[in-house]
């Protein structure tokens, strides 16, 4: 009779041999599935050919802190979301025919931030680490140099050839990354006047969000952000004890309303429904104080979702026949690494995935580049034994030389780390909760960004233009070439033919009249 040891070896045996056949199909078995795969694969390549005419629109998703072992680990998560395995799914994004690399480094600091790699890939040119809109001359927290050293966004040249401009956003919409499509600032923490230096205040220097509402006429704002729009006597009217923040007195929502027709200002998801596309023509909305919550978080009945927040943008802007411009941000995928909480970054990378799903189908892939990108990664592992179909938040299968279980993504620092310098076991259960803060060997109270490229996806006109490893810059130059915008006005790009092809608005259209003939018999 075998003894207890025995018994135990054979049976985690047992359980290693299930656990690695468990989400393995029968057909991945054979060598005749991998080489259709294959095959299929090349013939997909072979039938790529580039779109070589002008964009009408386009879009630019950016996950900020979307690193590639984020957009791994997304991916898997998404497929075990649909109770599949989750390593053969694909995210949306993989679907789009070009990739590049990015090399994201700020000009004065090897590890960017959010607003020096905006200023790259919006406005083509890469500036110092913590400043917006302005080129590297201008040193961080120094409102002094900003003067004559602006740079302008693609978001504001679509705008000046005619084009309707969007800003949709999870964080506040004066955050890092939206801001560099219409502020120019030494300090990306300069939200409202009551955030400004002493210095900033007397060199003139004006705050992001009055920078929102004068330098730019943006069509569609949505995202966080009310209380650097209000004065300090303003009530929130979601949250009593929440006031606004400016000192000068502005309502900068009503000062953003005025003189606009077809204009809306929306702080709820009842009032965001109730807006329709086909009668407005400009549409604010704003869902929180500072940033929108967690998607993990998000109350449905009060605050729209990232993937609602597109498709209205897309319906409103895209009537404009000259085409649009939509910046997109997941921005809290990058909120949810600093915490070092791995649930809640990948939860909102999927949420970013749907949204572009969404825009996909709102729009023909014809006339409409869109690019996915990442201004920066982080200290984000993803790795360590595990079988096919692990849990993304589960524990690896094999325990460390201290004889305790890890999990499978981790952080190379932040606030994970253990003081007394035991580290803790750890299991399914305890790591799947959605604030469970993955471990960390280096102790600080918010995990860093990386410093490595980050890949770059894209699908439609001139999309092929994305290739190799690129500085930012390079990002914001081909979307302004493909659409023939400021400083390529003469790309001599022809506009696409719709032969044989129908926009998805105008079938939707015809569906709908010949439901109605139907219904007439």
């Amino acid at each position: 009779m075998a003894s207890n040891p025995e018994l135990i070896f054979t049976g985690l045996l047992i359980f290693i041999s299930l656990q690695l056949t468990l989400s393995v199909s029968e057909e991945e078995l054979h060598a005749s599935y991998w080489n259709k795969q294959g095959r299929q694969a090349i013939q997909t390549a072979l039938n790529i050919e580039p779109n070589l005419s002008q964009a009408k629109n386009l879009i630019l998703f950016l996950g900020d802190g979307m690193g590639i072992p984020t957009v791994t680990a997304a991916r898997i998560l998404k497929g075990q979301l649909a109770g599949k395995s989750g390593e053969e799914t694909s995210l949306v994004m993989d679907t789009f025919p070009h990739l590049a690399l990015s090399k994201t480094y700020n000009v004065d600091q090897q590890m960017p931030d959010s607003a020096g790699t905006a200023t790259a890939y919006l406005c083509g040119v890469k500036a110092n680490y913590g400043t917006l809109g302005v080129t590297a001359a201008v040193p961080r927290y120094n409102c002094s140099a900003t003067k004559g050293n602006e740079v302008t966004s693609v978001l504001h040249r679509a705008k000046k050839a005619g084009k309707s401009v969007g800003i949709v956003t999870t964080t506040r919409v004066q955050h890092a990354s939206p801001g560099g499509n219409y502020a120019h600032t030494a300090d990306r923490g300069w939200y409202a006047d009551s955030d400004l230096t002493s210095e900033a205040i007397k060199s003139g220097c004006r705050d992001i969000a009055y920078q929102l509402v004068h330098n730019t006429e943006i069509n569609v704002i949505l995202g966080g952000g009310r209380q650097y729009m209000f004065s300090r006597d303003t009530t929130d009217p979601e949250y009593p004890t929440f006031k606004g923040v400016r000192k000068d007195g502005q309502n900068l929502v009503m000062e953003w309303l005025k003189n606009k027709k077809n204009a809306k200002y929306v702080w709820n998801k009842a009032e965001f429904d109730a807006v329709s596309p086909a009668n407005t023509d400009f549409l604010m909305g704003l869902f929180e104080p500072k940033d929108c919550r967690y998607e993990l978080d998000r109350d449905p009945t009060m605050d729209p979702s990232l993937e609602a927040m597109v498709e209205k943008a897309i319906k409103i802007l895209s009537k404009n026949p000259k085409g649009f411009f939509l910046f997109v941000e997941g921005g809290r995928i990058d909120h949810g690494h600093h915490a070092g909480k791995a649930k809640r970054a990948l939860y909102e990378a999927v949420e970013l995935d749907k949204a572009i799903g969404r825009a996909a189908e709102l729009t023909n892939e014809s006339d409409t580049l869109s690019v996915v990108t990442a201004d920066h990664s982080h200290v984000f592992a993803f790795g360590g034994y595990s079988a096919r179909g692990n849990s993304v938040l589960g524990v690896s299968r094999s325990l460390a030389d201290d004889k305790k279980h890890f999990t499978t993504t981790v952080y190379g620092n932040g606030p994970g780390y253990q003081i007394n310098g035991t580290r803790p076991d750890v299991n399914g259960t305890i790591s799947s909760g959605n604030d469970y803060r993955q471990q960390a060997p280096v102790p600080l109270d918010s995990e860093t960004h990386g410093i490595e490229d980050v890949a770059i996806f894209a699908k439609g006109p001139m999309s092929h233009l994305f290739h190799g490893v690129q500085e930012q810059n390079y990002i914001a130059h081909v979307m302004a070439y493909a659409a023939c915008l400021e400083p390529y006005e003469n790309c001599e790009l022809t506009m696409p033919s719709y032969a044989g092809s129908i926009h998805p608005s105008m079938l939707l259209l015809l569906m709908g009249l010949l439901l109605l003939s139907l219904c007439s018999v």
